[in-house]
């Protein structure tokens, strides 16, 4: 408790102190520095980021600390000298008899670069920081002009906006805004005038989705939608030459209301010919026909096509050959021919085609033909056929002190000429083990190798017609993916296969679906004797137990694998049991149990879909919601297949395929992410998940590849990752994890200068064993009183935004850990010592 009173003091003080800066350092005698701008609306005081950020001027930013109001950056400034070049002339160059002290130790040439590098830490530091904001009327006016003019396009055309400076002694100030809105106006009467009847008749069939409403409020914002809600209206029903220049509206307030009437107006077409112009009523353009050039490069364009192929309406031409299926391009095509012009096919079109990853950006006209039709031209340029890559790199782990990789990889397009391409890629690594003891042994002792193919067909690959159940506009794909690696001298060593076959497409800009039909995985352990010279932790656990119990000497330690087997073989049968106490058989068979697990060959046949919805705009967006759920079904086909063929359950209980007991459970992941834009770079991130698998049939357990685990960069940072848990379970082993997963983070982001940028986060949440074979209760969930064993961590960290990704440091304390007694669970370990240091690329979530 004195420690923490003493951090606490220590803060305290810290925060005084800076607080305790002079603010006004570079402020005139007779100018005030901003402090804080205050908005009263209709006799009421509100905090309205959408007002505030009208107002020229702002008060230095602080940093969003709770209980601190420290302008961090204006500090920073101030601690800049303002005439950098006189201060130094005068310290230096106009006094003789420093320059001759200083020459007998520095150059003239070394002082000159010393002079000239603190001129460029000053600069920094006016860069870095901000400049006090001196209050300036002129730009108070203008902010009033600005409010008066937000709430006017708003509705409140009688709005009135005025200031008040409240001027202190310590050339400090802040400026009261008193806002009056009085009434808004309404929208009354809609009517509309439209002169071309094609055009009204379209306008007419889809008035319901108009924006502009009677007794909706008149806001500027919505009368611009309006308007390119009806271009788009118009051209994407066949009016071609449709345009925002045609729209034009008229409002006319009723004196005396609060009301006001407005009409649409849509003029002809305008036509010019040479001097002349003329207005006609619009019309309504057919696509005739749509031709695909498949050979548009730059340097073909003096060649002329020669194979010409007519395919469901479309004409394709190619120069030389054609090299692809018929099929597969007009299914990438959305301008269908003869049918009416709609102008959002040709985005549709450019998207999926350039998806095929088989032609670059495609280039679509529209030629005008004299019968009220359009021709469209789709002109792609192919790229080409291989692309191989390759990669190195050097690499550090706990497992090896150095290591070296290749990646080559091979792309090849239109594989079989349908726009499908096919990813070949492999793998090498070779290492030195940092147990390697023996001089004789080889340098590099690790290697593994692997290869991997993937298929990726731009459709869903299937036997049956599946266009109205997903349409092409949702841009299906299909992806086969098979692959392989082997590993030596990597803690068990494996061998493992995968594949899988999957289904993905976008109903709309934010969903997106995906099914995987089947993924199979297969892991065989090579080298199972050598588990207790890679966990470690448990093995001394182990040898501890048998060394006090008698069963090998204190002096001595158990042989692996064959007499640490034959100790847990004995603990496990009971034969040994009367020398141990309950608490060492307990942690014996837990670390039998844990054994056996991680030693087992896996065979894991599953079918998922995953649902994402991502209500993010772009990359920049500050202000949105992500929500991913996921069900994962394994081993209910091999379970179906054992019983029809009539297969017989192995010593365990358990059909085998393959002479391995194939997996079979249910899983469901839950994760929603929350943005909220606080406003001047500041950003509240918030995220939840929660996860579950559950063991039945022919498992009791889960495969430790498909379990959770909790800690780790982007979990809970006061954690390292699979060191918490599961439950209250105090266990030295290096890697827990769990069949059920609770996590919730909040993390405030905030700018400090530049691309520099801190945050403080907290975040909670744990693992739990659940309905399966763990029957140790700390690390099982009973019920809701299990919740109490939610860890809570807490810290800060810093991240530099170098645009295209950002590096990321966390600093996390243990705040409440649940291994230590009920009661003493709050600060244990707060303190620098025992915090777990992150480092990572991009934001967590």
């Amino acid at each position: 408790m004195k420690k923490i009173q003493f951090k606490i003091i220590v803060l305290i003080a810290i925060t005084m102190l800076l607080n305790a800066c002079d603010s006004v350092k570079r402020v005139a005698q007779n100018q005030h520095l901003l402090t804080k701008n205050t908005i009263t609306i209709n006799g009421e005081s509100v905090t309205n980021d959408t007002i505030s950020s009208l107002f020229y001027q702002k008060p230095n930013s602080r940093l969003p600390i709770p209980f601190t109001t420290i302008p961090l950056k204006l500090y920073i400034y101030n601690s800049a000298r303002p005439n950098i070049d006189s201060v130094l002339n005068a310290r230096f160059y106009s006094n003789p008899k420093k320059m001759a002290r200083k020459s007998k130790l520095l150059s003239r040439k070394q002082l000159d670069k010393y002079l000239d590098s603190k001129k460029s830490f000053n600069s920094w530091l006016k860069r870095t920081g901000e400049a006090p904001v001196i209050i300036d009327t002129a730009l108070t006016n203008k902010s009033l002009v600005r409010i008066e003019n937000y709430y006017k396009t708003n509705g409140w055309f009688n709005a009135t906006a005025d200031y008040k400076i409240n001027k202190g002694d310590d050339k400090k100030a802040t400026i009261d805004y008193t806002i009056q809105t009085k009434n808004a106006y309404k929208f009354d009467t809609v009517a509309s005038h439209i002169k071309s009847p094609v055009v009204e008749k379209i306008y007419n069939q889809f008035k319901d989705q108009s924006l502009i409403k009677s007794g909706s409020q008149y806001r500027i914002n919505n009368v611009y939608n309006e308007a390119d809600r009806i271009v788009e209206l118009m051209r994407d029903n066949g009016v071609y030459h449709f345009s925002q220049d045609y729209i034009e509206f008229e409002g006319d307030t009723i004196f005396g209301t609060n009301k006001m009437n407005i009409e649409t107006i849509i003029e002809n077409r305008l036509i010019r010919e040479e001097d002349v112009s003329r207005r006609e009523p619009f019309k309504i353009f057919k696509v005739k026909d749509v031709n695909i050039y498949t050979n548009s490069s730059f340097k073909n364009r003096n060649q002329s096509t020669n194979d010409t192929t007519y395919y469901d309406g479309y004409n394709i031409y190619s120069i030389g050959k054609l090299k692809y299926k018929p099929r597969a391009l007009t299914n990438s095509v959305f301008i269908t021919p003869n049918t009416v012009f709609k102008d959002k096919n040709r985005p549709l079109t450019s998207r999926k085609i350039s998806d095929l990853r088989t032609f670059k950006y495609p280039n679509i006209t529209y030629v005008e033909n004299p019968d009220t039709t359009l021709t469209a031209n789709i002109f792609l340029t192919p790229l080409k056929k291989f692309e191989l890559e390759f990669s190195a790199e050097a690499l550090q782990s706990n497992i090896q002190t150095i290591g070296f990789s290749i990646n080559p990889s091979l792309l090849i397009r239109n594989v079989f000429n349908a726009a499908e391409t096919l990813e070949i890629s492999g793998f090498t690594s070779i290492g030195s083990s940092k147990d390697a003891s023996n001089i004789k042994d080889q340098f590099f002792d690790i290697n593994e190798i692997g290869a991997n193919l993937k298929l990726t067909i731009p459709r869903l690959f299937s036997p049956f017609n599946t266009e109205k159940i997903i349409p092409k506009y949702m841009f299906p794909s299909t992806r086969l993916t098979v692959a392989t690696s082997s590993q030596t001298n990597i803690g068990l060593d494996k061998q493992t296969f995968t594949g899988s076959f999957n289904y993905r497409w976008y109903p709309n800009n934010t969903i997106t679906n995906k099914l995987d039909l089947f993924n199979i995985q297969f892991v065989k352990n090579l080298n199972t004797a050598n588990y207790f010279n890679v966990y470690d932790n448990s093995f001394d656990s182990l040898n501890e137990i048998a060394q006090t119990s008698g069963f090998i000497n204190s002096s001595q330690n158990l042989g692996i694998p064959t007499q640490a087997n034959n100790f847990l073989d004995q603990v496990a049968s009971g034969s040994y049991n009367t020398i141990l106490s309950n608490d060492d058989i307990d942690t014996v068979n837990a670390i039998n149990e844990r054994k056996q697990r991680l030693t087992e060959d896996n065979l894991i046949f599953a079918t998922s879909f995953s649902f994402t919805k991502d209500r993010r705009d772009n990359l920049g967006d500050e202000d949105f919601s992500i929500f991913k759920s996921r069900l994962e079904l394994a081993g209910n086909f091999f379970s179906l297949t054992s019983k029809v063929l009539g297969l017989q359950k192995n010593a365990n209980g358990k059909y085998e395929m393959f002479n391995v007991a194939y997996s079979q459970y249910a899983k469901v992941e839950l994760d929603y992410i929350k943005h909220w834009s606080l406003g001047y770079k500041n950003v509240l991130a918030f995220r939840t998940f929660f996860g579950i698998a559950i063991p039945y049939g022919n498992s009791t357990n889960i495969p430790f590849s498909k379990s959770f685990f909790a800690g780790g960069a982007n979990d809970n940072r006061a954690w390292s990752a699979y060191n918490l848990g599961p439950g209250s379970l105090e266990t030295s082993n290096e890697f827990n994890e769990a069949n059920l997963k609770i996590a919730i983070s909040a993390e405030q982001r905030f700018n400090l200068f530049g691309p520099l940028n801190g945050a403080i986060f907290v975040d909670t949440g744990n693992i739990w064993n659940v309905f399966d074979d763990i029957e140790q209760d700390e690390a099982t969930l009973s019920g809701f009183d299990s919740l109490k064993d939610i860890a809570v961590g807490s810290g800060f960290g810093l991240r530099y935004d170098f645009n295209f990704f950002v590096l990321r440091g966390d600093i996390g304390f243990k705040t409440y850990d649940p291994s230590y007694p009920i009661g003493n669970r709050w600060f244990n370990d707060y303190n620098f010592a025992n915090a777990v240091y992150n480092i990572g690329i991009n934001y967590p979530f």
